[in-house]
């Protein structure tokens, strides 16, 4: 069936997203199985006029009401936000919806989305705070992102210029963030970098770089987090929250996982 096909490609972030709703990886392949069965039974709810991506997630929304989801078995930093909050703040922090598609999804009105999204950043902002390192080689540059970084709550544990200066670093202090530039003060590599890092620590990466197309060549798996310079300052805020959440409810959801 076309529709279906046309939602294949969507399914696995509909999956990280149930199952982050939920806070577990049973009850959201679940409510994503229940929503295809949905679907196949009555193609007439997808509304093909829409991006089926938006269509899909409000499908699941309309099946998934907010008291069928509104105990989660995570332990992680939004177990405490309410159903809707907990929704909007996943919808437009994680999986990348503006507000007023997560207003489509949750059928309710842009405002409310923006008043649950500024509940849920409220509860989270002491959660959320992190230690960041940052691998940059241009002084002014790092300097500004350090400022951000600052502004919005985070500590910068260091600044290093080169790839062994940020293994080092990282080794020493454990960040729980990394923004990294690809290109460094002695020609070596952010990429590589990042790979000898991530070997002993398990933390989220930014990438920060005027050069993309370096790291979408298909030659390796492509980063998560990607920010083209020149920056926006909201933007690199908005994805810095994205990053630490999902890696946050990540770890959580493991651990609850291998405690139960």
């Amino acid at each position: 069936m076309p529709f279906m096909r046309s939602v294949a490609a969507e399914l696995p972030y509909l999956r990280r997203y149930a199952r982050t709703v939920t806070g577990a990886a049973d009850l959201g392949d679940a409510a994503v199985r229940e929503t295809l069965e949905a679907l196949l039974e009555s193609p007439r709810e997808f509304d093909v006029t829409q991006p089926p991506r938006l269509e899909l997630y409000r499908i699941f929304h309309h099946l998934w009401r907010s008291e069928t989801i509104s105990v989660l078995k995570s332990s992680g930093p939004i177990a405490h936000l309410t159903p809707r909050s907990r929704q909007a703040l996943l919808l437009t922090a994680v999986e990348g919806f503006s507000v007023d598609e997560a207003a489509t999804i949750l059928a309710i009105s842009p405002d409310v989305v923006r008043e649950d999204i500024a509940e849920a950043r409220t509860h989270l902002a002491d959660e959320l705070c992190s230690d960041v390192m940052i691998i940059e080689d241009e002084a002014i540059i790092a300097l500004h992102i350090k400022s951000i970084v600052r502004e919005i709550g985070h500590k910068v544990i260091g600044v290093s210029r080169t790839h062994h200066e940020a293994v080092a670093m990282a080794r020493e202090t454990e960040p729980e963030l990394v923004l990294a530039d690809i290109c460094l003060a002695d020609g070596s590599s952010g990429i590589d970098a990042v790979k000898d890092i991530l070997e002993s620590i398990d933390t989220p990466v930014i990438f920060v770089t005027a050069f993309p197309e370096r790291l979408l060549t298909g030659e390796r798996p492509e980063p998560t987090y990607l920010i083209t310079k020149p920056f926006d300052a909201a933007v690199l805020t908005a994805t810095i929250a994205q990053a630490l959440l999902f890696h946050r409810e990540s770890k959580a959801m493991a651990r609850d996982q291998a405690a139960a």
